[in-house]
């Protein structure tokens, strides 16, 4: 227990608390103990591990949680804290009926969105059937990588036995696109610094894996043609990715020479589908990189975030968007999740993983998404 004994440790702990210092024989050297009274019991325990610290949390979490504290692990200086808090979350039932109603006007949202994007000015109870088709391909398209991504998270997190939501779809028929994307809550805390990253990447990585071919079916479907020469079209943007894509179809750098591809709605589907992994793939605030750079980084992830909101409002000159992003990262910085177990290091297959996320993020990220060629 340190270089004092368990008795005198024991002297400074109330009786009702003093349970859980038989628990660190051979788990963890005691140098110094605060208690912290009030309504909410603690105790906080400094010192240094005598076991691997991810051994030693799941030895004592379940024994903990039985007894009604969180157990966390934190880093302070050169030696190890044990904090005890009385209370544990308890996670709310999840909510029925609200997600799939979500989706059912995501997808009306959607298919309602596309159908006037692409044929607002032409639309006529002859080519409505068309168009309708059309509608359909984008909505299903889309539909698959933001699903894929959520689901991504939620089995992840169920594997690491944190509670969450199931997918948000949330409609926004005045967007581009028709939605604002798909959100799960995390109801509880992850456990360890593997669990942020691994429920944090596994998102990306299914909309990854899922959008590419999405996006090659719709590449080789769409036409290269001659830009129009009066102006007045919307132009996407190249990500590296993308530009290799097409290039990897259609054997050019698009566009180039005064031509380029004239995006089917599939296309467009696997281009806003990856455009939105590279959003969440920002290793900043809560997004999906940040959770990856809070897991890598720890408490240093903080440098991170305040450089990347000064380089989006820099690329605001840019695209105008990026100011509303660079705003939006900053308000949820404010809060971080933190795991339970901020102490166990990453294995080596877990800093694969956070070094996969970076390249897909160099890989998937526009400049300029979106701009009208007048």
């Amino acid at each position: 227990m340190g270089d004092l004994t368990e008795s005198f440790w024991a002297s400074l702990i109330e009786p009702s608390l003093q349970w859980i210092l038989p628990l660190l024989h051979g788990v963890f050297a005691v140098e110094d103990v605060t208690v912290s009274p009030g309504p909410r019991r603690g105790l906080r325990l400094r010192g240094r591990f005598l076991i691997d610290t991810e051994e030693a949390f799941t030895r004592l979490w379940p024994i903990v949680r039985a007894r009604g504290f969180t157990l966390r692990f934190r880093p302070e200086g050169d030696r190890a804290a044990i904090l005890l808090t009385e209370g544990i979350i308890q996670p709310t039932p999840n909510n029925r009926w609200l997600p799939p109603l979500l989706a059912v006007l995501t997808v009306l949202s959607i298919l309602g969105t596309s159908i006037y994007f692409w044929h607002g000015e032409d639309l006529s109870r002859e080519t409505f059937p068309a168009h309708l088709w059309e509608g359909v391909e984008f909505t299903v398209s889309l539909l698959a990588i933001l699903l894929a991504h959520e689901l991504g998270h939620y089995f992840m997190a169920r594997h690491f036995g944190v509670a969450v939501t199931l997918p948000y779809l949330i409609p926004f028929p005045l967007s581009l696109f028709g939605t604002m994307g798909a959100i799960i809550r995390i109801k509880d805390i992850p456990p360890n610094r593997r669990a942020l990253l691994m429920i944090g990447a596994a998102g990306p990585l299914a909309g990854v894996i899922v959008g590419i071919p999405i996006l090659l079916l719709g590449i080789s479907l769409s036409k290269v043609q001659p830009l129009p020469p009066g102006g007045g079209y919307l132009l996407e943007g190249n990500s590296i990715l993308y530009g290799m894509l097409k290039y990897l179809v259609h054997g050019q750098w698009l566009p180039s020479a005064g031509v380029d591809m004239d995006m089917h709605p599939i296309a467009f589907a696997g281009w806003a589908g990856l455009f939105v992994t590279s959003l969440n793939l920002i290793p900043a605030g809560q997004l999906d990189g940040g959770h990856a750079a809070r897991a890598l980084l720890g408490d240093k992830a903080r440098f991170l975030t305040w450089g990347l909101i000064l380089v989006l409002a820099l690329l605001g000159f840019l695209w105008q968007g990026w100011w509303l992003w660079a705003m939006l990262i900053f308000l949820f910085s404010l809060r971080q999740v933190e795991p339970l177990d901020a102490l166990s290091p990453l294995k080596r297959r877990e800093l694969a993983i956070a070094a996969i996320l970076l390249v897909l993020f160099v890989l998937t990220f526009t400049p300029i998404p979106l701009r009208v060629v007048l």
